[in-house]
């Protein structure tokens, strides 16, 4: 039986192509060598499982330690019954002990004690029978909430000073947040734990990265070796840009080509085959997506995630704790600027906000066709004036992220008409209040010769206060055009200034010079 791309739940290493787990936590045995309790924390589907579970098992394996790895979402149902949530993880590691462990180093039978220290007894007296020093992984410790977390946090730290030999002799908490986040959880007031840090044991906080640009040719690589089927270059490429290395979705794009589309080895997977899987990711909004997605709604996800849709400066400290939380979610980059994390990402969050606007448009993206096979980018423009005079209010009205609304109204329309047979890719001028679409259409030419039409657009907004973006656009735009080797492009302006004429009036066409002399297609809505 040959070896597959995972998507869902831990890497086994007999039957999925995978990255070596303990390379992506290098620091971790050091810190149990030091009897450390630290963090790890990850957004969801990057491999935290995958690499604590591989962990455990080699600290075990080496015969110094005996190591688990076992979830605490068995306590997520207890709320704040306490004791309910530990009798529920000490459960789990019972169960996890019977088939990970050999039997001389399981648990003995827990004492019967009352539950406001049930988990820090429990513990003791496993630490006291075992003949190697304990080392717990608690993976997804964010699922505890309230009480219940405040329980386990302080048994650990009422636990911690009697390690190695009363207690376990390192503790790693595993989950979506780092420790800071944690008061959140247990209730929003950091002074109900006593302490503005609920861990401040914690010996170091870890971060399980994306992939590495070779780690993702490693992983491709491993399916060519097994299956002869090779990956051009530029398919490679393309897939490290578009996922830039997470994790789930570096397996996701290659598994739907290679499962979805089937393509046949030994063919090549080609530039065009990440682009078709891209798009069916995308419009099949994954368990994985649709969470992250599901996130937006949240304010303090708007509050950073708004303006760098909107090309705008986020006034956001390197640690601001929202901007920190979003991080922690995996939907905007680690590093500066402040951006999306991957391009893909960026495409779900864009089609959902503007999910509304396309189930608005009823033009037939067919009637954009023209009869030698371009696209009518006249037309697109002129239905595209008539809808929105027609929809603006309501439907920017209706957009939660109102800073960058009038954008999602034009890309959506986009989206429902050029989406047929084309591809819209985005550009966002983070801190210069810009967002570059360009749109590609194939078609061929009378010698069957397979080319593209491309389309560039800028958008800005004028906003109360501001003067009128038009010059900065044009030269925006100008350098837009000559990156792309275009002469021609359309510049929208959005006035949202609140004084300004009715849309019906507003929404007008005019024609304008670049600096470098571009003709531009000037739209202001």
């Amino acid at each position: 039986m040959g070896r597959w791309f995972n998507t869902a739940g831990p890497c086994l290493p007999a039957f999925h192509y995978m990255i070596p787990a303990s390379r992506r936590l290098p620091e971790a045995p050091g810190l149990v060598e030091q009897l450390g309790y630290f963090v790890v924390h990850a957004p969801r589907q990057t491999g935290k499982t995958t690499a604590l579970r591989a962990l455990a098992d080699e600290l075990t394996a080496t015969g110094d330690y005996a190591a688990l790895h076992f979830s605490c979402e068995l306590g997520e149902a207890a709320g704040d019954d306490y004791g309910a949530a530990q009798h529920g993880i000490l459960q789990e590691i019972r169960s996890r002990a019977e088939t990970a462990l050999p039997p001389d180093l399981g648990p003995p039978p827990w004492p019967d004690v009352p539950d406001a220290n049930l988990l820090k007894e429990a513990l003791k007296a496993w630490a006291r029978t075992c003949p190697r020093p304990l080392v717990l992984f608690f993976d997804e410790i964010d699922a505890l909430r309230g009480q219940s977390l405040i329980s386990v946090l302080r048994q650990l730290r009422a636990g911690y000073n009697e390690r190695p030999d009363g207690f376990p002799a390192s503790v790693a908490l595993c989950g979506l947040r780092d420790v800071r986040d944690y008061k959140i959880a247990s209730g929003g007031d950091p002074n109900r734990l006593g302490t503005a840090s609920p861990f401040n044991i914690k010996l170091e906080s870890l971060r399980l990265g994306d992939f590495t640009p070779d780690e993702v040719r490693e992983l491709y690589t491993q399916h060519t070796t097994e299956t002869g089927q090779p990956f051009t270059a530029e398919a490679v490429d393309r897939a490290i840009e578009l996922t830039a290395g997470q994790p789930w979705l570096v397996n996701a794009l290659a598994r739907e080509i290679v499962e979805k589309l089937a393509v046949p080895a030994p063919e090549w997977i080609t530039l065009d085959h990440v682009e078709t899987a891209k798009e069916r990711l995308i419009l099949a909004r994954a368990t994985h997506l649709d969470s992250l997605a599901a996130r937006l709604a949240e304010p303090r996800v708007r509050r950073v995630v708004e303006p760098v849709l909107a090309g705008t400066l986020a006034q956001l400290d390197p640690y601001d704790d929202d901007l920190q939380y979003v991080r922690d979610l995996g939907l905007v980059a680690t590093t500066a600027p402040i951006r999306i994390a991957n391009p893909i990402y960026h495409e779900v969050i864009v089609r959902v906000l503007g999910a509304n606007v396309e189930a608005n448009v009823v033009a037939d993206p067919r009637g954009f066709v023209l009869p030698d096979g371009r696209f009518d980018f006249s037309m697109l423009l002129r239905e595209f004036a008539e809808f929105w005079r027609e929809h603006a209010d309501v439907l920017t009205a209706g957009i939660v992220y109102h800073e960058v609304a009038p954008q999602l109204v034009l890309m959506g329309y986009l989206q429902r008409v050029v989406n047929g047979g084309g591809h819209v890719e985005r550009e966002y001028g983070i801190g210069r209040g810009r967002i570059d679409l360009l749109i590609r259409w194939p078609y061929h030419s009378p010698a069957g010769k397979r080319q593209w039409q491309r389309e560039a657009i800028e958008l800005k907004v004028w906003r109360k206060g501001e003067s009128d973006p038009l010059t900065k656009g044009l030269t925006q735009l100008d350098g837009y055009l000559n990156r792309l080797g275009l002469d021609t492009g359309v510049l929208v302006v959005f006035d949202r200034r609140p004084d300004t004429a009715p849309i019906t009036d507003r929404t007008t066409f005019d024609h304008a010079t670049t600096p470098s002399g571009h003709e531009i297609t000037l739209l202001r809505a």
